[in-house]
Formats: C-alpha cells, structure tokens, sequence
C-alpha cells in the first residue's frame, strides 16, 4: 500500500529493528505509533522523526498486557483517526540450554513473543477489519526453520508466530482484504542477546563475533518493501540472512 500518511503502530520501538523500522516508515510518509517500555527512548526516537519532518505518537506500554495494547490502538485512533497497520516487533532471546532448567526465562518468551503478538493483533483487528484493509506484520525469525544450540523455547516461539502469520492471512485477506506478512531475519546486530544468562550460551555466542550480522536498518528496508506492495500482492515471508551464515 501507499504508506503516505498511513497509520503504523510499532511495537517493541525503542530500539533495534522497532526503531529502524519507525524511521523507515515515517521517511515513506507513514504517521508511526510507537510503543515499547522504555519511554525516554521512545520520546528521543519521536524527536528524531519529527526533526526529519515526520509524524510520530509515542505510547507506553507493555504487550504482554491486553488493556495496554488496546490503549495503543484507543490513542492511535484518537490522534490519528484510524489504523492501517501494525508490526509486532517486540520480542526476548533468553537463550539456554533445556537442561539448566531456566524456566522463567522460558515464560517470559511465551509472555513476549507469542501472548505479546496476539494481543497486538487482537487490539488493532476491529479497526483494520472495518477499514477492509490494512498490513499486519508479524516478526518471527530464521529460527522458526530450524532448531540452534540453546534455542528450544525461542525457536518453538518464533515458528508458532510464523504458522499464526499464515493462518491469520488464510482467514483475514480473502474476508477483509487485509495482507500478513511473516518476516524472518538470521542473525542481526540488536540489543536481544543482552538477556542471555546462560554461560555455556555466552561462550558459544562469542564465534558468531566473526561474523558480519544484518543490521537493523535492513530489516527495516525488508518490511518497507512488504508493505509498500500494492493489496493484490501478498508478501507471505521475508526471509533475510547474513551472507555469512550458514
């Protein structure tokens, strides 16, 4: 769709591909709603594309809270009059071996990766199905094709967020016209390996070092060009790796 003065709600937005993917968005003249936790990010990140001459709402809240996201969406509409799309963005690596038994760790992935995408969904839904449109952008990863040492509970999370991607696409776009997207980057420089707490896991972190890593930036360029297709044109799955990963 034509993102001109389209509205966005971006979760997870303070940082890493949250904020790459504001700035993309605001610069293709979308109107970007942000939401993440940590508000003085999300007040910098709101100056900086209302510096470039773009329009940005900043509300805090937490995903893992159905009445927060549905204050995201209330305020989105409030201020801006509707809703055309969201990317649920926010999500948590804890990443450990199964055997040291880390399962709060594993909770908190259930709560954020999953939980968090479904009340992102489930707030903005009645709006986008009254519009007959709208993009809905779920980011899973790699990870949901196959499994890595330490990453049981994260992979299994990020394959449920890409069979869910494709499900609300089989009963969402014929019915409403709304398109979904799953997008599925490889290893990328952002700030979700600093909740590993597991030795073994940081050890084995440090030979991916060698390793040049995607960027935020082109995830970002990644979910720009699945929204900017026109309706017709459904964009099931980006799948975006590093050139030098395996």
């Amino acid at each position: 769709m034509n993102l001109e003065n389209k509205v966005i709600v971006i979760t997870g937005a303070s940082s890493g591909i949250g904020a790459a993917t504001a700035k993309r968005l605001a610069k293709a003249g979308a109107k970007v709603v942000l939401t993440a936790r940590r508000e003085e990010q999300l007040q910098d990140l709101q100056e900086e594309i209302k510096a470039n001459d773009g329009e940005a709402l900043v509300v805090v809240a937490d995903v893992t809270n159905k009445d927060d996201m549905r204050q995201v969406a209330a305020k989105a509409k409030s201020t801006f009059g509707t809703i055309n799309g969201i990317i649920n963005n926010a999500g948590v690596m804890p990443l450990s071996y199964i055997d040291k038994l880390k399962t709060e760790e594993w909770d908190q992935m259930v709560s954020v990766n999953i939980n968090g995408v479904l009340n992102g969904v489930a707030a903005v839904l009645p709006t986008l199905m009254d519009n007959k449109g709208g993009h809905i952008i779920n980011i899973s990863s790699s990870a949901a094709h196959s499994y890595f040492p330490g990453g049981a509970v994260y992979c299994a999370t990020k394959a449920a967020i890409k069979m869910y991607s494709e499900g609300l696409r089989k009963e969402l776009a014929p019915k409403y016209g709304i398109n979904v997207t799953s997008i599925e980057p490889g290893f990328t420089s952002t700030e979700l390996t600093d909740t590993i707490t597991d030795d073994d896991i940081l050890d084995m972190m440090k030979d991916m070092q060698e390793m040049t890593p995607l960027q935020a930036e082109d995830i970002a360029e990644a979910i720009y060009y699945a929204m900017a297709q026109p309706q017709r044109a459904n964009v099931n799955d980006v799948y975006v790796m590093p050139t030098e990963q395996h």
